[in-house]
C-alpha cells in the first residue's frame, strides 16, 4: 500500500506540472513532436478511434516539448505490427522506447532485442507483471489487480447484482485481469461481455441486446470511457434499470457522471502515463536515474464520483483527464 501512495503522489505531482496539449492519436501514422538533442520513440497498442491514447500521446508530446526532446508516435493493436514499429525504433537508433503491452508474449523478442541495443525501454498502461522480465527499466501505469478488485468492492456496495463487464480488445491480458479482478471482490454475478471496440455502433448494439435478452442484468461495467457512453445509449434504449460504471475518463465520462448516467469512473491519468513514460527515459538520458527504484510507478486508480466529478472536469475538458 505505501508503493501504491507513493506512486499516486509521484503522479500526482507530475500532474501538477501538466499543460493542456490536445492530440489526436487515432491512426498508426508517426507524429513527431519537440525537438533537441534526445529522439524518444512511444509506440502503443492503440486501435483507430481509442480516445483513451490521445491523452497518452498527448502527454508524452508535452513531456517532449518540456524537455526539447523529439518526441515519435506509432500505434498498432496487431502485436506483430506493434513489434515492427519497435524494430523501426531500434533501427533508428533512438534514444528510448516507451511502449505498452497489451500482448507480451507477442512483443518480447523486439523488447528484449531494443533492451540488448542499449536502448532503454519503459513500458506504460499493460504489461506491468513482465515489464522487469524484459529489462525495462520501470513501468508507469495502474495495477489491474489492484483497481479491478477496488472496482468489484465498489460495484458490491452500490447494491447491483448482475453484472456484464464489457472487454473491448481480444487478446488484452489487462482488460481481462481487469475483469477477473472485478470479479473476485464482486458479491454478485459478473459475465465477461467481447466487443468490437473499434465500432462503437456495434458496442452499444451488442450491449442493448443482451440487456434486453436479460432483464436481470442491473449493471454494465466498461473498461474504457467512450465504451461507457455506449453502455449509456443502450440502457436508454432498452428501458433497462441497469448501473453504468466504467474504467478511464473522458469529458464526456464526467458529465454523465454528473448527470447520475454513470456511477463512477476509474481514472488511471492517461495523460500521466505518457508524460512520465517519456520522464522516465529522459531523467535517465541525463543524469542515469531510474524511476521507481525498480518497481512500478502507479498512476492510478482513482475514483471519480458525482462528489468530485466538478473538480475534475475542466481538465477532462482540455484533453488531459
Amino acid at each position: 500500500m505505501k508503493r501504491l501512495l507513493a506512486g499516486i503522489g509521484i503522479a500526482a505531482v507530475a500532474g501538477l506540472l501538466l499543460t493542456a496539449c490536445s492530440g489526436t492519436g487515432q491512426t498508426t501514422n508517426t507524429a513527431a513532436a519537440g525537438g533537441g538533442t534526445f529522439t524518444y520513440a512511444v509506440i502503443t497498442h492503440s486501435g483507430p478511434g481509442d480516445a483513451f491514447w490521445d491523452r497518452v500521446k498527448s502527454g508524452a508530446e508535452q513531456a517532449g516539448t518540456n524537455y526539447g526532446s523529439t518526441i515519435t508516435y506509432n500505434s498498432d493493436p496487431d502485436p506483430a505490427k506493434q513489434s515492427q514499429l519497435i524494430d523501426n525504433a531500434v533501427a533508428q537508433k533512438v534514444n528510448g522506447i516507451v511502449v505498452s503491452m497489451a500482448n507480451p508474449d507477442g512483443l518480447e523478442s523486439s523488447i528484449k532485442k531494443a533492451v540488448a541495443a542499449g536502448i532503454p525501454v519503459v513500458t506504460i498502461n499493460s504489461g506491468i507483471e513482465r515489464s522487469a522480465e524484459f529489462g525495462a527499466i520501470t513501468h508507469i501505469g495502474q495495477s489491474e489487480t489492484v483497481a479491478g478488485e477496488a472496482v468489484g468492492a465498489k460495484l458490491s456496495d452500490s447494491g447491483v447484482k448482475n453484472v456484464l463487464c464489457v472487454i473491448q480488445e481480444a487478446g488484452n491480458v489487462g482488460l481481462e485481469e481487469r475483469c477477473k479482478s472485478a470479479a473476485s471482490k464482486f458479491s454478485g454475478t459478473m459475465t465477461n461481455l467481447q466487443v468490437d471496440g473499434t465500432n462503437d455502433s456495434e458496442v452499444k448494439a451488442t450491449i442493448k441486446s443482451k440487456l434486453q435478452a436479460d432483464p436481470s442484468i442491473d449493471g454494465v461495467l466498461t473498461l474504457g470511457g467512450q465504451y461507457a457512453l455506449d453502455a449509456v445509449g443502450a440502457v436508454s434504449e432498452s428501458s433497462s434499470k441497469a448501473q453504468v460504471a466504467t474504467f478511464d475518463l473522458s469529458e464526456d465520462v464526467v458529465a454523465d457522471i454528473q448527470a447520475g448516467t454513470i456511477l463512477f469512473a476509474v481514472d488511471q491519468q492517461p495523460y500521466v502515463q505518457g508524460f512520465l513514460g517519456v520522464t522516465a527515459l529522459y531523467l535517465d538520458s541525463i543524469n542515469g536515474n531510474i524511476i521507481g527504484g525498480g518497481q512500478p510507478v502507479y498512476s492510478g486508480p482513482a475514483f471519480i464520483t458525482k462528489d468530485n466529478a466538478a473538480s475534475v472536469a475542466e481538465f477532462a475538458k482540455n484533453g488531459t483527464r
